[in-house]
């Protein structure tokens, strides 16, 4: 069969004010422009299960039509898609179905909404697609597909995971390159539509398969710049100590997702940055303590540490790891100040970079279940809206226009030439201070 594996790139939004902005604003379009050029580490995971004897292809979605419309031919599609980006993948599920082609369509929206998406395509799968690919691949060569391959009850381990194929990407198209060391997240927070959705529990891919995965990336791409697609990392500490040494070797540069706990472990964090951590992201959500409470669906974790947010961020970032914090507009219990005290929060605590989201309603989370059960949704199923930058919901205690207008107004004000630069000559000269206050033989013991 040829079988054509479609990811759904870049960066939505229909706020037409903040696309505007985003045209020039340093900080914010360097971060949407790396997350734009990121593959989907799942397509290509599935591809490299796939049997040989297969002719397979990778395609981004604006790559995929011919100069004259014509779409390239498959027997068999298979597309992952966000919310925000599904309908684009329904219309096109619904193209290759009028031309006879099969079409398989997984991850997060069509797991939440497998019978909204079974209008559109041939079979969903649902879950973690590497535990029923291959029965998907034998089905679609007897030419007798299911309509659901439910995957969320098998257990799958990552003991198990294929080698992606990364040889079927073009490397000048992208600026870093996705590895996944875990799935899954012990936070649990009501608004996250991530692995926690697909993966029942958090599990850990052995070291040695993480090592073989970067080993091959590096054969296509010297010196690559690896994001760790995991949505929280550093969970397994003990698990990192081993791999981070052979990190070491490898030469690489390195970006993940994290909560502030690496900040509790300075032997780790030397490990860190001596194997070529750049940057770590972490979800501080809000610059002041009460909106916390009740995020997390079982505990209140981040709301207990809350004193120690400025503290950690100066412990990672003094030892030359820059930290991305991410707040989000909109929570329960915020009002128009939280513009203020976020502008605040940044420059107070000398963050080297800040990523600003609106809350928003994912479905299949625990967070759009509360607000359409409260009749707070705006457009329930306006899944073009889940941009993480447009309002669908009614806030708490601001109006929509209160919301929308102090996101643009903070947006300018964290993004501009002046700030973004003052952040940035900060945490620089911040590690020249500690290097010159350090005596030499702690920093050799450091190293």
């Amino acid at each position: 069969m040829k079988i054509g594996f479609i990811a759904m790139s870049g960066i939505r939004a229909c706020d037409t004010e903040l696309l505007e902005l985003g045209l020039t604003l340093p900080g914010f379009v360097e971060r949407s422009k790396q997350i734009a050029s990121l593959p989907s580490l799942g397509l290509l995971t599935l591809a490299g299960m796939t049997p040989t004897h297969h002719d397979i292809h990778y395609i981004e979605i604006p790559d995929l039509s011919a100069e004259d419309g014509e779409l390239e031919r498959f027997d068999l599609v298979a597309i992952s898609s966000y919310s925000a980006q599904i309908n684009e993948a329904y219309d096109l599920a619904l193209r290759y179905r009028v031309l006879g082609t099969s079409v398989v369509m997984g991850g997060t929206h069509v797991t939440a909404l497998p019978h909204e998406a079974q209008k559109y395509c041939s079979s969903v799968i649902l879950g973690e697609g590497e535990a029923v690919w291959r029965e998907v691949m034998e089905d679609a060569q007897k030419g007798s597909l299911k309509l659901i391959y439910d995957a969320r009850n098998l257990n799958y381990s990552l003991a198990d995971a294929p080698m992606p194929a990364f040889e079927l990407l073009d490397i000048s198209k992208y600026n870093r390159i996705t590895v996944q060391t875990s799935r899954g997240c012990p936070h649990n927070c009501e608004f996250c539509a991530g692995s926690n959705l697909i993966s029942s529990c958090y599990k850990q891919k052995p070291v040695g398969k993480v090592l073989a995965e970067i080993d091959r990336v590096c054969e296509i791409w010297p010196h690559p710049f690896i994001e760790f697609a995991d949505d929280n990392s550093f969970v397994n500490k003990a698990y990192w100590k081993q791999l981070l040494p052979e990190l070491k070797k490898r030469r690489i540069k390195w970006f993940t997702e994290t909560d502030l706990s690496v900040a509790e472990d300075p032997y780790l964090l030397r490990m860190m940055r001596d194997s070529g951590c750049a940057q770590v992201l972490i979800g501080f959500e809000s610059p002041t303590a009460a909106p916390l409470n009740g995020l997390e669906k079982r505990a209140n974790w981040k709301r207990d540490r809350f004193a120690e947010y400025k503290q950690a961020i100066r412990t990672i970032q003094s030892h030359g790891i820059t930290v991305n914090g991410c707040f989000i507009v909109g929570l329960d219990g915020q009002t128009t100040a939280v513009f203020d005290d976020i502008y605040d929060f940044v420059r107070d605590a000398e963050l080297y970079e800040v990523q600003i989201t609106i809350l928003t309603p994912f479905p299949g989370t625990a967070l759009y279940e509360r607000l359409k059960k409260a009749n707070r949704l705006i457009e329930p199923t306006n899944w073009k809206k889940c941009t993480l930058f447009d309002l669908n919901f009614r806030p708490q205690n601001m109006t929509a226009d209160e919301l929308r207008e102090g996101f643009h107004g903070l947006t300018k004000k964290l993004y501009s030439d002046v700030f973004t630069q003052w952040r940035r000559d900060t945490f620089k000269q911040n590690l020249r201070t500690i290097k010159k206050k350090t005596p030499l033989d702690k920093m050799a013991l450091a190293v």
